[in-house]
Protein backbone atom coordinates (compact mmCIF):
# COMPACT_ATOMS: atom_id res chain seq x y z
CA UNK A 1 0.00 0.00 0.00
CA UNK A 2 1.13 3.72 -1.01
CA UNK A 3 0.74 6.56 1.38
CA UNK A 4 -0.31 10.41 -0.25
CA UNK A 5 2.03 12.43 1.72
CA UNK A 6 1.52 15.98 -0.39
CA UNK A 7 2.10 17.41 -3.40
CA UNK A 8 3.41 14.62 -5.78
CA UNK A 9 4.94 12.73 -3.41
CA UNK A 10 3.42 8.89 -1.99
CA UNK A 11 5.54 6.51 0.06
CA UNK A 12 5.57 2.65 0.21
CA UNK A 13 3.82 1.79 4.16
CA UNK A 14 6.66 -1.00 4.23
CA UNK A 15 9.27 1.80 3.98
CA UNK A 16 8.10 3.90 7.24
CA UNK A 17 9.40 3.51 10.27
CA UNK A 18 7.73 6.37 12.22
CA UNK A 19 5.03 9.19 11.76
CA UNK A 20 5.44 11.79 14.28
CA UNK A 21 3.38 14.75 15.04
CA UNK A 22 6.18 18.12 14.64
CA UNK A 23 4.20 20.09 17.57
CA UNK A 24 4.49 17.53 20.22
CA UNK A 25 7.74 15.63 19.39
CA UNK A 26 9.92 18.90 18.92
CA UNK A 27 9.52 19.91 22.32
CA UNK A 28 12.07 17.78 22.99
CA UNK A 29 16.17 18.42 22.95
CA UNK A 30 16.62 14.71 20.96
CA UNK A 31 14.02 15.56 18.21
CA UNK A 32 15.27 18.83 17.88
CA UNK A 33 18.79 17.54 17.44
CA UNK A 34 17.89 14.74 15.27
CA UNK A 35 16.15 16.92 12.78
CA UNK A 36 18.91 19.46 12.63
CA UNK A 37 21.05 16.71 11.95
CA UNK A 38 19.04 14.57 8.87
CA UNK A 39 18.35 18.32 7.26
CA UNK A 40 22.40 19.00 7.60
CA UNK A 41 22.81 15.40 5.77
CA UNK A 42 20.43 16.11 3.33
CA UNK A 43 17.96 13.66 4.28
CA UNK A 44 14.80 15.78 4.29
CA UNK A 45 12.47 16.16 1.64
CA UNK A 46 10.15 18.88 2.12
CA UNK A 47 6.35 18.07 0.16
CA UNK A 48 4.68 21.59 1.21
CA UNK A 49 5.65 25.25 1.54
CA UNK A 50 2.88 25.31 3.69
CA UNK A 51 3.34 24.86 8.07
CA UNK A 52 4.68 21.20 8.57
CA UNK A 53 2.93 19.33 10.64
CA UNK A 54 4.41 15.98 10.45
CA UNK A 55 7.36 14.77 9.90
CA UNK A 56 7.47 10.96 8.21
CA UNK A 57 10.60 9.17 8.69
CA UNK A 58 11.45 6.08 6.09
CA UNK A 59 13.95 3.70 5.12
CA UNK A 60 14.52 3.22 1.51
CA UNK A 61 16.30 0.83 -0.41
CA UNK A 62 18.59 1.36 2.35
CA UNK A 63 18.87 5.28 2.76
CA UNK A 64 16.89 7.51 5.43
CA UNK A 65 14.41 9.77 4.25
CA UNK A 66 12.28 12.41 6.44
CA UNK A 67 9.40 13.56 4.78
CA UNK A 68 7.83 16.84 5.84
CA UNK A 69 4.44 17.21 5.16
CA UNK A 70 1.66 19.95 6.17
CA UNK A 71 -0.85 17.09 6.74
CA UNK A 72 -1.64 16.19 10.17
CA UNK A 73 -0.30 12.94 11.73
CA UNK A 74 -3.66 11.63 12.44
CA UNK A 75 -4.86 11.80 8.88
CA UNK A 76 -1.60 9.92 7.61
CA UNK A 77 -2.31 7.64 10.52
CA UNK A 78 -5.80 7.32 9.20
CA UNK A 79 -5.37 6.64 5.77
CA UNK A 80 -2.97 3.56 6.75
CA UNK A 81 -5.09 1.95 9.04
CA UNK A 82 -8.26 2.36 6.74
CA UNK A 83 -6.51 1.11 3.80
CA UNK A 84 -8.11 3.93 1.79
CA UNK A 85 -6.44 6.10 -0.13
CA UNK A 86 -6.88 9.60 -2.01
CA UNK A 87 -4.15 9.15 -4.56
Amino acid sequence: MYLHLGSDTVVNTRDIIAILDMDSTTVSKHSKDFLKVVEEEGFVRNVSDEIPKTFVICEIEGQSVVYITNISSKALAGRIGNGTQNL
